[in-house]
């Protein structure tokens, strides 16, 4: 029941994340790692059954061992909880709003529109990178800055993650590409304000809130009409990657 295993899992399923951890100071690196892989494991809960309340006990099961962490007990032996209450504590306990903000997904039920979306955003990537952010020194008097940032980064992850959220139903009710030329203006917008008021945030922060390669280029695309979101996701190459967390860790620069 190491780091290392938590490390691993980050690696294999959120490379972005992961590469941007390693921007991090070394003091930073396990908090962020424990909390990306927590992250991970309740994304997943709901999806490991199609029988809804067998999805909704899984995730459950993660609401109330963070629940009882959040009262200072420690967790059962677990490869990714174990690490976690030794770097985050009672602290551990924040999390349950992201795990309980999973339930819908329980349910398999589509998101109705544009307000819906940005909703389930914030209440999972939103709240993700408040933690981060804040463990990462990130002031009270920033958290709207946070905020925006990890609205346009979630939305932009949702958006390119669509074509696989669709047959899920876990998507849009309807594939609506007005919905979602909507959702990237939004994401876009977010981004933007977000880095007028990148002054707020030290640069510790920096690896915290990484939205990701070639965000506003894929937003831009959605924009004109060249990508629609219900039927691709444009590949993202292993040299892009590399570059943008290169520039991540060159200039400190996590706005776009």
């Amino acid at each position: 029941m190491t780091l290392e295993a938590c490390t691993e899992l980050v690696r294999s399923q959120d490379p972005d994340r992961f590469g941007a951890v390693l921007v991090a100071r070394p003091e930073d690196r396990p908090a962020l790692i424990t909390l990306y892989a927590l992250n991970l494991e309740i994304a997943r809960a709901p999806l490991q059954s199609d029988e809804p309340m067998l999805a909704e006990m899984r995730l459950q099961w993660w609401i109330d061992r963070l629940a009882e962490m959040g009262t200072g007990k420690a967790p059962p032996l677990h490869d990714v909880l174990t690490p976690l209450w030794e770097v985050w504590g009672k602290s551990a306990g924040q999390a349950v709003p992201l795990a309980e903000a999973r339930r819908r997904d329980c349910e398999r039920e589509p998101l109705a529109g544009p307000d819906a979306v940005v909703d389930y955003v914030t209440d999972t990537a939103g709240r993700l990178m408040g933690l981060a952010a804040e463990r990462l020194g990130a002031p009270a008097e920033a958290r709207r800055v946070v905020a925006d940032q990890a609205l346009g980064a979630g939305l932009a992850a949702w958006l390119r993650a669509l074509p696989r959220l669709q047959p899920l139903r876990l998507g849009l009710d309807q594939p609506r590409p007005a919905d979602a030329v909507a959702l990237a203006g939004i994401a876009r917008d977010a981004l933007r304000r977000a880095a007028r008021a990148r002054h707020l945030l030290p640069r510790r922060a920096t690896a915290a809130l990484y939205p990701g390669p070639r965000v506003l280029h894929f937003l831009a695309g959605v924009l004109r009409g060249d990508i629609n979101c219900f039927s691709e996701t444009p590949d993202i190459t292993e040299f892009q990657r590399r570059a943008a967390l290169a520039g991540l860790a060159l200039t400190g620069r996590w706005w776009r």
